[in-house]
């Protein structure tokens, strides 16, 4: 299938091109806020080209709301003050589940058309300038849940009760994954691969590897299309990391590697790449892994950012709650996926596991970027590989072995990435004071709740939500 979407490097006229040729009527201008929540406004055609150029007017407020959509009181963020979203027409595509719609991804600029300090993409970017001209290429694997009606403060109603990787899964689910490898596909967005997942209801689709910030974005319309298609069909998907309690929550793992393109052209080369190493990791990418370990505490409240995040990240569940990193170690927080035959060092990636779709993808990948350039410059050592089920070391073994469970909560992470002030030096003297204050709002509100109903909060605020008079009865 062609994608329908303009080329990269379209420019404004060109995507008015596109608006007019597909009888498009709204153009979503999109950002996404601190809590992984994808919000925005919508011009019409007619007002497209100068709005592309212009931006369109957004309060400053806004970036200091939490899940109850209330803000916090952060100076300047108030009833005072505004921002830009300014569109990326390399992001631009067509919405297969909005008939008439179309969407880009903004960039928060300031009314002088400056980057906001608190504009995440504005965060990616400045994170990869740290490698200069080497490209941080990255993919996510995003988990969901599908249900056959809106969740319920009292339960879920799942699509299938397939078990893992079950064929059952696929043909519960074929007519809905088909269409969403089309529907992703026509907009330039390739699918890696897709299978049921461990728990009853849950699946992955993965999209293929691309550079940092393009992945970021893309998993952005990853989600969008799932749930839009979804609820077209009268189900309903949600990337919650736990959608009810005691259910085995949905991770969304990160893939990265850095590669060099040669001064004179040719093939790009693998950075992390070693095939003399056991690992078949090189030493930069050792340092990566070092720095990732470093910070890895304080990065899960930017990674894992939710308060239901935590109940997911528990030992027994592959979730990544040791901190740790091992070749093909689904406990560790960093796997070191073993390498494709035929293809040594073009797959070889490191795999942050401590990651879901609560987190902004933008801040979570620009934050593991810096954290594995600081490993870099200060060629820090990872230690030795985790080649053990740390499930079944008892506490001596792990101490001698130097292996740590993770934050177990989501103040516990803010108070290490407070703590850690490389990860608040990079985040900039706004964010650092904004981000975890909001943290800080969503755990308070959560303290408040029954885990069902804190369950039942994260499950409506991912997935498209119907008043509880539409809900379906048992």
């Amino acid at each position: 299938m062609q994608p329908t979407s303009p080329a990269p490097g379209a420019g404004p006229q060109h995507i008015l091109e596109s608006v007019l040729r597909h009888e498009v009527d709204l153009i979503r201008f999109l950002w996404v806020d601190h809590n992984g929540l994808t919000r925005g406004k919508a011009v019409t055609p007619d007002v497209l080209p100068s709005r592309m150029v212009s931006g369109i007017g957004l309060a400053r407020f806004r970036q200091a709301c939490g899940l109850a959509d209330v803000g916090e009181p952060v100076p300047g963020f108030d009833a005072v003050g505004e921002v830009r979203l300014v569109p990326d027409p390399d992001s631009f595509v067509l919405l297969p589940h909005a008939p008439g719609s179309a969407a880009m991804l903004c960039d928060l600029m300031t009314v002088e058309g400056e980057p906001w300090p608190a504009c995440p993409r504005t965060f990616l970017r400045d994170a990869l300038s740290a490698f200069g001209e080497l490209e941080v290429v990255a993919a996510f694997e995003p988990e969901f849940t599908l249900c056959a009606a809106p969740p319920r403060p009292d339960g879920l109603d799942l699509f299938d009760d397939s078990l893992c990787l079950d064929n059952e899964g696929f043909e519960a689910a074929n007519d809905f994954a088909v269409e969403l490898v089309r529907a992703l596909r026509s907009q330039g967005i390739e699918v890696q691969g897709y299978h049921p997942e461990f728990a009853a209801g849950q699946h992955e689709m993965t999209l293929l590897h691309t550079s940092a910030l393009r992945a970021a974005d893309r998993f952005i319309w990853q989600k969008a299309f799932t749930k839009g298609l979804a609820r077209r069909r009268g189900t309903w998907a949600t990337f919650t990391p736990v959608p009810y309690p005691g259910m085995r929550g949905n991770g969304n793992h990160v893939h990265l590697s850095l590669w060099r393109r040669p001064p004179g052209g040719g093939p790009s080369a693998n950075v992390f790449a070693d095939r003399g190493d056991p690992l078949g990791l090189s030493q930069t990418g050792r340092h990566f892994v070092a720095g990732l370990l470093a910070h890895l505490p304080g990065l899960m409240a930017l990674t894992c950012a939710s308060v239901v995040s935590y109940d997911r990240l528990r030992p027994g569940m592959w979730s990544g709650a040791y901190l740790g990193y091992g070749l093909d170690n689904r406990e560790a927080a960093i796997r070191v996926p073993s390498r494709l035959r035929g293809d040594d060092a073009g797959s070889t990636n490191i795999e942050v596991k401590a990651c879901d779709s609560t987190a902004n993808p933008y801040l979570a990948l620009g934050a593991m970027i810096h954290a594995g350039a600081d490993g870099v410059l200060r060629q820090l050592d990872p230690g030795e590989p985790l080649n053990e089920d740390p499930g079944r070391l008892d506490e001596q073994a792990l101490r001698k072995r130097g292996v740590k469970l993770l934050p177990g909560s989501l103040e516990e992470a803010v108070d290490a990435l407070e703590a850690d002030e490389f990860l608040m030096d990079v985040l900039g003297p706004l964010r650092r004071v904004l981000y975890p204050a909001v943290k800080r709002a969503d755990i308070r509100e959560m303290k408040q709740l029954p885990p069902q109903v804190a369950c039942y909060r994260h499950a409506i605020r991912f997935l498209p939500y119907k008043r509880p008079a539409a809900l379906r009865s048992r």
